[in-house]
């Protein structure tokens, strides 16, 4: 028996053991959830990207009015075709359905498109779009919290792209899993150099100082890193970095809902109904209010999971749109923690914010782009249990393709779980992720994965694109990946908030 053929079996043969926790410790929404049935028609099976602008579908596009909805409100669908077309919108939940990743739940349409027009540049280079309401939807109360993807088909030619919003609820539950949408506005380049990365100097090469912001009233284009992938057109980055631990969560019946990180900015209270916070992927942009939100959860007894790289680094100032609509407009106004040895702008940084290192035990480096091994340097501690690693062993290209670097504020408790060097296409970038965990005040934890690709180590949905940045690729399903996911969530149901 080979090596991977022990962990394996190891990690089989316990792993029922490790999440049958979730479904008996809360109600069974999730679990029921999925044995609904389910379908791949959600996959986009037609689309283009105009090659004059390399990030957008004109022939058909559009955005939600609220990133995220609860039950009994209102969500209201800005689309736009360019010529005019008939279209139909498929709504779908994302889950795990048989391994399908998703369930329709709602057709809407033919609906009569038309040409909606470009926004004019506001002020901090702003481009907010105010396009007229092509169909309205109340939620129904019996759906559940999740993400959804809009599929926009228009008829002239077949054409699609997405829209995607969250359902959110206010239940008490298990694990508040946090897209990081904030992140997807940020790098979404909708018209063509419209990102926060812009600062209207060609040739666009990633501007990271102060003076851009950007609006959630405008459709996601094409991704704008990592690899050319036109088939996620409109869903933001939820596909690339998030969904793979979303479909993991619910095929093993974790009791999880949904929230976005605007209702993190302006939901304190609600982040307290969970045992446990999930930051995933690659959630980078965060306001002082959101900081303070989730540090006053984790200190008030939640526990948190930073499965991700990158996170808590811009600071952002969260804006109502120009109707007065709460957490549509965002705006780069420092860094967490301070500059970080990144070079200097001519502009002067607005704010400023405190060490991610206090919030998460750890923050991103200088440089922050790079790839590694993901090396066990802890074996004894329990979250390497079942998993056959020993200190050494490595988890060949799972850090990636951001990461976050030695603590540098003191966290009683704290220990380094996995660690190692950082290198960009075979160069050594001189810095180092670490992996770590600590105990928080009320006998709650925080564990920090130190790289965006934690993800993809659970699971490979349908319609998955795994990534490929700086000379490393994460490297798919990995039973240890899984594993200590388990005993993270294990040890989060079973101590901590009640």
């Amino acid at each position: 028996m080979d090596r991977r053929t022990f962990i394996g079996g190891a990690w089989t043969a316990g792993f029922a053991t490790a999440v049958g926790a979730p479904a008996e410790a809360r109600g069974e929404v999730i679990r029921k959830e999925n044995e609904k049935p389910g379908t791949t028609d959600w996959l986009l099976k037609n689309t283009r990207v105009d090659p004059a602008t390399t990030y957008r579908c004109p022939w058909i596009e559009g955005y939600c009015s609220r990133t995220s909805v609860r039950a009994a409100q209102t969500i209201d669908f800005k689309v736009s075709t360019n010529p005019a077309s008939k279209f139909t919108l498929d709504l779908y939940r994302l889950g795990y359905y048989g391994g399908l990743g998703g369930r329709l739940v709602k057709r809407l349409g033919p609906i009569q498109g038309a040409p909606q027009p470009d926004p004019p540049v506001g002020e901090v280079r702003l481009r907010e779009c105010t396009w007229s309401t092509s169909a309205s939807l109340k939620i129904p109360r019996d759906w559940v919290s999740g993400v959804y993807l809009g599929k926009l088909t228009e008829q002239r030619e077949g054409l699609q792209s997405y829209v995607i919003f969250i359902v959110r609820d206010d239940r008490e539950c298990d694990f508040l899993f946090q897209c990081s949408d904030t992140t997807w506005a940020a790098y979404n380049r909708w018209p063509d150099h419209w990102s926060l990365y812009d600062d209207g100097t060609p040739p666009h090469n990633w501007y990271t100082g102060p003076g851009v912001s950007v609006s959630f009233d405008r459709p996601y284009g094409k991704y704008r890193q990592i690899f050319d992938a036109p088939l996620s057109q409109g869903s933001g980055e939820f596909l690339l970095w998030e969904f793979p631990l979303a479909f993991w969560m619910e095929r093993h019946g974790y009791d999880v809902s949904y929230i976005s990180n605007i209702d993190s900015h302006l939901d304190a209270k609600g982040l307290r109904r969970g045992r446990a916070f999930i930051s995933v992927g690659h959630d980078e942009y965060w306001s002082l209010d959101m900081y303070r939100n989730v540090k006053a959860a984790i200190d008030g007894g939640v526990h948190a999971a930073f499965f991700c790289g990158n996170s808590v680094d811009g600071r952002i100032d969260v804006r109502p749109n120009a109707a007065g609509a709460a957490g549509r407009t965002i705006e780069r106004i420092g860094k967490f923690g301070g500059p970080n040895g990144e070079r200097r702008y001519e502009k002067p940084w607005k704010e400023h914010g405190p060490d991610p290192s206090l919030l998460m035990g750890a923050r991103t480096t200088n440089p922050a782009n790079g790839s590694a091994d993901w090396t066990c340097v802890n074996d004894k501690h329990w979250l390497f249990d079942g998993t056959g690693m020993r200190n050494g062993d490595a988890i060949k290209g799972l850090v990636g393709w951001e990461h976050h670097g030695p603590p540098l504020a003191h966290q009683p408790g704290l220990e380094v779980l996995a660690r190692g060097p950082i290198a960009s296409r075979g160069r050594p970038q001189n810095v180092e992720y670490t992996a770590t965990m600590f105990p928080a005040p009320k006998g709650n934890l925080v564990f920090n994965a130190s790289t965006i690709w934690w993800s993809d180590g659970l699971s490979e949905p349908p319609g998955y694109m795994r990534p490929s940045a700086h000379g490393g690729t994460p490297p798919g399903p990995d039973p240890r990946v899984q594993r200590m996911t388990a005993n993270l969530f294990r040890r989060f149901l079973s101590s901590g908030k009640g």
